[in-house]
């Protein structure tokens, strides 16, 4: 079996450079926010993650696609990034217990594919100029009418996209007779090892689409409520930031990460802020500012909490700190149960330095009964 032949491709970025590569076997155009993610290992999990919606991906690591795909480690029902960008795309796969080739995966979601492309200048150069617009296309012949379709691609700032990736009915989770806490999960575009996360802690868990009441989730008697992670930018998100206002008011105990950080931090008057080009990847040190312990953690966001603001709201605690550029990484509220984390303790491929917030998350329920 040969490999499929390989069409020139090219992406525009929105400052106007351009980069060459070759489809991988797939054709057609994609836009979106383009950005890198530094990550050796997880590349499934990446991709499916519903938080990526809207984001062209640039994966920093040579080799895309050697282990192939298995099933049950996505993070969602479909892949979830506008199309990828990478150096080198195996077109075969070799793993045990595996599910197939992530050529095959990329073409039963209709994704499109780029490789051969000098992913170590484009990741630089993203990171000098920041996180942008971009466009990749098979369709090279017409790169003006190219640069025209990138002009009408939305920016990040200000784009709500949750309401593209939540659930549409309420589901259950978790085997209730086993008499764990109950939980109610807002769902932003929630990843699912956060659900099995809370499984495996013998949790019962009831998630919520996106414009649930309040009302409706504690007609259902949960012991706690979680605020999920998710795509775009939590500013734009008024209806949800008043709805987790009222859920922090409940005196039930909550737990935000990532998408669900920002909301309780919006809702308690602090403010967010679009990062030049993000924190992506799953080796970002952080520090636990309770304990003094350091963490290597998963991060996945472009959007962050003003530190500056933290500092100086009353009745907010920064609880973690992120070590490479000092942003914040969590908080927890001193007169409400309530804490939240900006990166992801879920992290399926791992590290799983961070896991120990769910049993906080647990104990924290456990106390408030």
């Amino acid at each position: 079996m040969g490999y499929t032949s390989k069409k020139p491709a090219v992406i525009i970025l929105a400052d106007g450079t351009l980069f060459w590569g070759k489809s991988v076997g797939l054709e057609g155009t994609a836009t979106g926010e383009i950005c890198f993610n530094t990550g050796m290992t997880g590349y499934q999990e990446i991709f499916t993650d519903p938080s990526y919606l809207g984001q062209i991906m640039v994966t920093a690591t040579a080799h895309i696609g050697n282990y192939g795909v298995k099933e049950e480690e996505v993070e969602s029902g479909s892949i979830k990034i506008s199309g990828l960008v990478c150096r080198n795309f195996s077109q075969f796969a070799s793993r045990y217990g595996g599910d197939g080739s992530l050529l095959d995966y990329f073409k039963a979601n209709n994704k499109l594919a780029i490789s051969d492309v000098d992913t170590r200048a484009l990741v630089m150069h993203i990171r000098d100029k920041g996180a942008m617009n971009a466009i990749l296309s098979t369709e090279t012949d017409d790169i003006e009418a190219l640069r025209e379709q990138l002009t009408e691609v939305p920016s990040m700032e200000g784009l709500e996209l949750s309401s593209k990736v939540t659930t549409q009915e309420a589901y259950t989770l978790g085997d209730e007779s086993k008499g764990g806490m109950r939980i109610a999960a807002l769902d932003l575009g929630i990843k699912r090892n956060i659900l099995r996360n809370f499984e495996q802690r013998d949790c019962f868990v009831k998630v919520f689409p996106m414009h649930t009441s309040l009302s409706e989730m504690l007609e259902w008697a949960p012991d706690g409520l979680f605020i999920s992670n998710g795509p775009g930018d939590p500013s734009a998100m008024k209806e949800t930031i008043a709805l987790v206002k009222d859920m922090i008011e409940s005196g039930k105990p909550v737990f935000g990460i990532c998408l669900g950080h920002q909301l309780i931090s919006l809702a308690r008057g602090l403010s967010t802020y679009k990062m030049h080009n993000g924190h992506r990847g799953i080796n970002h040190p952080v520090k636990n500012l309770l304990s003094g312990k350091g963490e290597i953690t998963t991060q996945n966001h472009g959007f962050v909490v003003s530190k500056q603001e933290v500092e100086q709201a009353e009745g907010v605690t920064l609880t973690h700190e992120h070590l490479n550029d000092g942003t914040v990484a969590g908080i927890k509220l001193e007169d409400k149960p309530v804490f939240c984390v900006q990166y992801h303790p879920e992290a399926y491929p791992g590290p799983h330095d961070s896991a120990y917030l769910f049993d906080d998350f647990v104990e924290l329920m456990k106390n408030n009964k």
